[in-house]
C-alpha cells in the first residue's frame, strides 16, 4: 500500500492508466476533488487534459502578439530612420517615408518578432530547459512517452495526505499508484 517515506522527501504519488479516456476522467475527479498541484503526463498532446486539470488559459497568445507588434514597429521604424533621417535620398520627388514600399520588411519583422517571442516564450512559460524532475525517479515513466498516462498528485498540494491521496487515487481505476521521491 502505501510506503513509510516521510512527506519532506516525497515529491508526490503517481497513478498510471493504460488509455487516455482513464486519465482525463481521473484528472477531472481528482481537480473535483480540491486537488490543485497535480500535473499529468501522456505521450501525445489531450485536449480535454489541459482542462481537466484546471489550467488556466495560456498566456503565449498575448506575448506572440506583443512580438509581432514589437517587430512591426521595429521594421517601420528602422527604415523610416535610414530612408528620412540616415542617407535622405530624394528619388523622382517621392517622399522620404513612402509606406508602400516598407510594407515587405515591416511584413517579415512582424512574423520574425512574433516567432522569436512564440519560441522564447514558450520555453519561458514551460520553464525550459529542466533537465531534471523528480518524476523521472518513477521506475516506469519512461512509458510515458510511449503508451502510459500518468496522474501525479504532488505532496505540496495542501490537501494532500499520503493514505488519503494513495487511496484516492486507487479508486480511480488506475494501473498502479506509487510514490516518488523528491
Amino acid at each position: 500500500m502505501a510506503s513509510s517515506t516521510p512527506i519532506s522527501t516525497l515529491h508526490g504519488i503517481v497513478a498510471e492508466f493504460d488509455d487516455p479516456n482513464a486519465l482525463v476522467a481521473a484528472t477531472a475527479k481528482a481537480h473535483a476533488e480540491g486537488y490543485r498541484a497535480m500535473d499529468a503526463y501522456a505521450p501525445f498532446p489531450i485536449e480535454e487534459l489541459h482542462h481537466a486539470i484546471g489550467a488556466p488559459p495560456s498566456k503565449l497568445p498575448m506575448i506572440v502578439l506583443i512580438g509581432g507588434v514589437i517587430g512591426c514597429i521595429a521594421g517601420f521604424s528602422l527604415e523610416s530612420w535610414a530612408n528620412a533621417v540616415a542617407y535622405p535620398l530624394n528619388v523622382a520627388g517621392k517622399p522620404f517615408i513612402a509606406w508602400p514600399m516598407f510594407i515587405p520588411v515591416t511584413f517579415e519583422c512582424t512574423i520574425l518578432g512574433a516567432a522569436l517571442s512564440a519560441v522564447f516564450g514558450m520555453l519561458a512559460l514551460n520553464g525550459l530547459p529542466h533537465p531534471y524532475h523528480p518524476i523521472f525517479n518513477h521506475p516506469r515513466f519512461a512509458a510515458a512517452s510511449t503508451d502510459k498516462f500518468f496522474l501525479c498528485i504532488e505532496a505540496r498540494d495542501p490537501k494532500f495526505s499520503l493514505d488519503r491521496t494513495h487511496a484516492f487515487l486507487q479508486t480511480l481505476g488506475s494501473r498502479e499508484v506509487t510514490t516518488v521521491e523528491d
